[in-house]
């Protein structure tokens, strides 16, 4: 981990004291310093030589911009790269996290027969039928990175009781228990704040952006998954590429309406 001393504060300057510090910590931050973990605020007073209420500002300052995130009763850790993923794919958490370097791993919250009558219908299936209900916290490189919740019909997905989510993939589960995957779905992105549940799990608070992802997963024959996940806007993002046809079709477009 790269080191470097802060620099010293200029308490003549008219610049206030907190934007020196922040500043400061910024370049640090470029200079790949607190890579394992970032001081306290205690210490950010004894290295700047500053009030308590001078250094949490400038932490604050940094947390708005989504540089730091604080974890509670742990502390502010920088915040890594978001992870991205393309749209227009059927994909899996577990193996577009895995895919960008990290551990992936989840908190088994629920697996249980219910009965949803919302989720019955998103199925297309009577209001009353048994639904396999899984809900899980997923985590990246052990922090904690969506609540991932979905329904599938019991017809289908019952041998799915039996099987462990804390380091598998739902798809794959699919696939080796029950002899079937989805071949093609769709999903619904918005921006969202968590509920006070959702944020608790996921470790920040309610006025933190997050995304709503619900997705319907169908094979040929029927509809198979409903899923409703909400991934923290901080360590995610959603990523379109047109590529050349793209930008061909956007090109062709404006010069039709120039014309």
């Amino acid at each position: 981990m790269a080191t470097t001393s802060p620099m010293p504060i200029d308490r003549d300057s008219v610049t206030p004291l907190w934007v020196q510090v922040e500043a400061d910590l910024r370049r640090r931050l470029a200079n790949g310093e607190f890579s394992e973990r970032f001081p306290t605020d205690r210490e950010l007073v004894q290295q700047y030589d500053v009030s308590r209420h001078t250094a949490r500002e400038a932490v604050r300052r940094l947390r708005a911009d989504g540089v730091l995130t604080r974890a509670r009763g742990r502390g502010s850790f920088v915040n890594p790269d978001a992870l991205e993923q393309p749209l227009g794919a059927l994909y899996s958490l577990f193996r577009s996290v895995e895919a960008q370097g990290l551990s992936q791993r989840s908190i088994v919250r629920a697996l249980e027969l219910v009965t949803d009558a919302e989720a019955a219908a998103r199925l297309g299936e009577p209001a009353q039928s048994d639904l396999v209900f899984l809900s899980r916290l997923r985590l990246a490189g052990e922090e904690p990175l969506a609540v991932d919740r979905v329904w599938l019909p019991a017809s289908i997905a019952t041998p799915l009781l039996e099987a462990d989510f804390s380091r598998t993939a739902l798809y794959d589960e699919l696939r080796e228990r029950c002899g079937t995957v989805p071949t093609g779905g769709s999903e619904r992105i918005e921006p969202t704040l968590p509920s006070a549940t959702d944020a608790a799990e996921l470790g920040v608070r309610g006025t933190t952006p997050a995304m709503s992802v619900t997705r319907i997963g169908r094979t040929p024959e029927r509809v198979i998954e409903y899923r409703r996940t909400i991934i923290r806007g901080d360590r995610y993002a959603f990523v379109a590429d047109w590529g050349d046809a793209g930008n061909q079709a956007l090109r062709a477009t404006t010069s039709t309406s120039e014309t």
